[in-house]
């Protein structure tokens, strides 16, 4: 009689539900419980409504009629070129970001945050819904870094003005730092923290300025580094700690 070998015995290992339908891509752990409870996700056929439910891998999980697969995350980082939109689908866009990531991985990855069609530079693609949220949301401050060249020199009243802080129609923009980067006045770096849309391009548009290239330098503790224009790579397991451990 043939002895079972140590791989047979093992049971299959179970995850919550939550769990599992983030990992497949579908949204963060925590908008997975809120469709668990209002019982949008069936395990084997049957609704599951009990919070903290778990499921073995070969269990099937179903999310409006489509079976989920949980997946590995995927961490992609695109050094953006101009003309692309930001963008998973768009029937009237030409060019979308997606078609520079398309071969990165088998899974469904998703853009964190934007960037406008003629901006420049770093954007993070990921399937992991837990991290992307904790990217985006103002709370967790995430430093993101851009190169800005203006059409004319920046007075010194307007400089100092966008240090202090200035107020758009949708609130406050408030800057973290703010240089020169060129003795011509017209190239700036500027630190900011949250991510409204156009935020930037806003900033200097409402003291009379055109942004004729910007450029996102650094996105959390990302860079450029060694990555050309219009391609991408992949995380280090070191820079994936270093999101997760945002706080």
């Amino acid at each position: 009689m043939k002895r079972p070998n140590k791989k047979e015995l093992k049971k299959p290992s179970e995850i919550r539900l939550n769990r599992f339908v983030a990992n497949a891509g579908v949204c963060s752990r925590r908008e997975a419980d809120t469709l668990i409870a209002a019982g949008k996700i069936k395990v084997n056929g049957k609704v599951v409504l009990e919070m903290g439910y778990k499921v073995k891998r070969t269990d099937s999980v179903e999310y409006k009629g489509k079976k989920l697969k949980s997946e590995t995350h995927q961490y992609v980082l695109l050094n953006k070129p101009r003309g692309f939109v930001t963008t998973t689908k768009d029937p009237h866009a030409k060019k979308t970001v997606m078609e520079l990531v398309d071969k990165a991985c088998d899974q469904r990855i998703y853009p964190v945050g934007r960037l406008d069609k003629e901006t420049t530079g770093l954007l993070l693609f990921t399937n992991d819904g837990d991290t992307a949220k904790k990217l985006t949301h103002p709370s967790h401050k995430v430093k993101k870094i851009y190169q800005v060249e203006l059409d004319k020199a920046i007075t010194r009243e307007h400089f100092e003005k966008i240090l202090e802080g200035i107020t758009l129609d949708d609130g406050p923009a408030t800057v973290n730092e703010l240089a020169l980067l060129g003795e011509d006045g017209k190239t700036l770096g500027i630190e900011i923290h949250i991510g409204r849309n156009r935020i930037v391009r806003r900033i200097f548009e409402h003291l009379g300025y055109n942004v004729k290239k910007l450029d996102r330098v650094m996105f959390a503790h990302l860079t450029k580094k060694n990555l050309p224009r219009g391609k991408y790579r992949h995380l280090s397991p070191k820079e994936v700690m270093g999101l997760k451990g945002i706080k």
